[in-house]
C-alpha cells in the first residue's frame, strides 16, 4: 500500500475545497483539537477571508480553553480570524435532566447545529466545513455510537434541516494522518499531537445527568489528570466523574473470587461494587450500554493492593468475557475517609486509529499521586479508580 503523502493531500486538497465552496462564504466551529483547527487551515488556505472561524464556549471544554485557542490560533503561522461566541447558559438548558448517553449526545448535536444554523444565516455562510474523520463517521454509522459531527452519513439533510451545506475535507482520513497534514501545515505542536477531545466536550465525561457541582469536579479532575498523565505519553487520557450511586448484583460473589484467584489474594481482601449508572461498550461491533464494575483489593495492613496493570487487564477480560453485561471494569487506586456524592474514573489508552485501544501500563507512583490531587480538589468525590479496560469491549469514552 502506497504511503500516505501530506503534502499531496493538501494540494489535492485546496482545489477540491475551492471547488465545492466556490465564491461562498463558509463557517468553521474550532474546537482546538487537531482535526477541527487543521480543517480550517486547509479551508482558510483555499478561500481566504471567505471562512469565518468561531468556538463555540457551550460549558463543556475544559477551564479557560476558549480564550486559550483563541489566542493559539490566531497567532502566526496559523493567523485564522476567529471570535468566541458564549453559548454556556443554551447548551446547559438543553441538556438538563438527560441520564443516557445517547441523548445527550443527540441534543448535544441538535443545540450544536441550531446554534452554528443561526450563526451561518447571521453573517451569510452557506457553507459549514467540519473536521469530521474516518473513525468518526465508521463509529456512527456502524452503530457503536454517535458523532455529533456526522450528519449527511445517517441521512440527515442539512440544508433542509439546519440552512446550510457541509463540506469535510479530512473525511477521508484517520487520526495519525491528520496529524501528519496539520504538521506539514505548520499547525503548532501543541494542537497537532494534542490528545482528541470528544465533540460534545465534557459532558460526555460527565455520565448520566449533568449538573454544575459535578461539572466542576470533573474540569477539575481534568486538569489534573493532563498534567500528571502527560508524562507517560498515552494516546489519549482523562478523567470521568459518576454518581456514587450502587445497586446489587448476582455476579457481584463470582467477581470477587475471580479477583482473588487471579491476583493471588484471600477473598475477603476483595470487593466488588457495581454502579447504578452505565457505560457505552461495544459486543460484536455494536453498541451496549453495559454495567460498570469496580474492583478494590486491600493489603494485609489495609493498605490498597497495588498489583501490575497488566494483571488487571488480564482480570477484566475474564470478567467481561463470564459476564457479558459488563463494559466497564474500574480498578480502585484511592477512596476518601467519608463517601461523597462522586466518583471520579480515570482513563489512558494507546492506539493507531481508534477503533481498537489498549489500557496504558501508568506507573502507581503516577496513578496515586492524581488520585490525591482529586481527592485534594474535589471535596465531592468518594474514590478514584483507574479504568482497566481496552476496546473492545468499552469504547475509548465511558458516554
Amino acid at each position: 500500500m502506497q504511503a500516505f503523502n501530506p503534502k499531496e493531500f493538501i494540494e489535492k486538497q485546496v482545489v477540491e475545497i475551492r471547488k465545492l465552496i466556490g465564491s461562498e462564504k463558509a463557517l468553521i466551529a474550532v474546537s482546538g483539537g487537531v482535526d477541527s483547527v487543521t480543517s480550517a487551515v486547509l479551508t482558510y488556505r483555499a478561500i481566504g477571508d471567505n471562512l469565518l472561524c468561531v468556538i463555540l464556549d457551550d460549558a463543556f471544554m475544559r477551564e479557560n480553553e476558549p480564550q486559550h485557542v483563541a489566542d493559539l490560533v490566531s497567532k502566526p503561522p496559523v493567523k485564522l480570524p476567529i471570535k468566541i461566541l458564549d453559548v454556556r447558559e443554551r447548551f446547559l438548558k438543553a441538556l438538563k435532566g438527560l441520564q443516557d448517553a445517547e441523548e445527550k449526545r443527540k441534543r448535544f448535536r441538535e443545540t450544536f447545529y441550531r446554534v452554528l444554523g443561526e450563526t451561518a444565516q447571521k453573517e451569510g455562510c452557506k457553507i459549514l466545513v467540519q473536521g469530521t474523520i474516518k473513525a468518526d463517521i465508521e463509529e456512527t454509522t456502524g452503530g457503536v455510537k454517535t458523532q455529533h459531527n456526522v450528519l449527511e452519513q445517517m441521512g440527515i439533510n442539512t440544508i433542509r434541516r439546519y440552512g446550510f451545506k457541509v463540506v469535510e475535507p479530512l473525511a477521508s482520513l484517520y487520526k495519525e494522518q491528520v496529524r501528519m497534514v496539520a504538521r506539514h501545515l505548520e499547525v503548532p505542536s501543541e494542537i497537532s499531537e494534542r490528545q482528541p477531545f470528544p465533540g460534545p466536550g465534557l459532558s460526555v465525561r460527565v455520565v448520566e445527568e449533568i449538573n454544575v457541582d459535578k461539572l466542576d469536579s470533573e474540569k477539575k479532575a481534568t486538569d489534573i489528570v493532563e498534567e500528571t498523565f502527560s508524562r507517560h505519553k498515552p494516546s489519549q487520557y482523562f478523567a470521568a466523574v459518576l454518581d456514587n450511586k450502587t445497586v446489587s448484583h448476582t455476579r457481584t460473589m463470582h467477581i470477587q473470587e475471580n479477583t482473588a484467584r487471579l491476583l493471588n489474594v484471600p477473598v475477603r481482601n476483595a470487593a466488588v461494587k457495581v454502579f447504578k449508572a452505565k457505560a457505552t461498550g461495544i459486543k460484536s461491533g455494536k453498541r451496549l450500554y453495559g454495567e460498570i464494575a469496580a474492583i478494590k483489593v486491600q493489603t494485609a495492613k489495609g493498605g490498597i493492593y497495588n498489583p501490575s496493570i497488566s494483571s488487571l487487564v488480564s482480570l477484566q477480560a475474564k470478567i467481561t468475557k463470564e459476564n457479558p453485561s459488563f463494559t466497564r471494569i474500574l480498578y480502585t487506586v484511592k477512596e476518601s475517609s467519608q463517601e461523597q456524592p462522586y466518583v471520579v474514573a480515570l482513563r489512558a489508552i494507546q492506539t493507531s486509529d481508534f477503533l481498537t485501544a489498549k489500557v496504558t501500563e501508568i506507573p502507581w507512583s503516577t496513578l496515586n499521586e492524581t488520585a490525591d490531587k482529586i481527592l485534594d480538589a474535589c471535596g465531592n468525590v468518594s474514590a478514584v479508580y483507574y479504568d482497566v479496560t481496552p476496546k473492545p469491549p468499552a469504547t475509548v469514552e465511558m458516554e
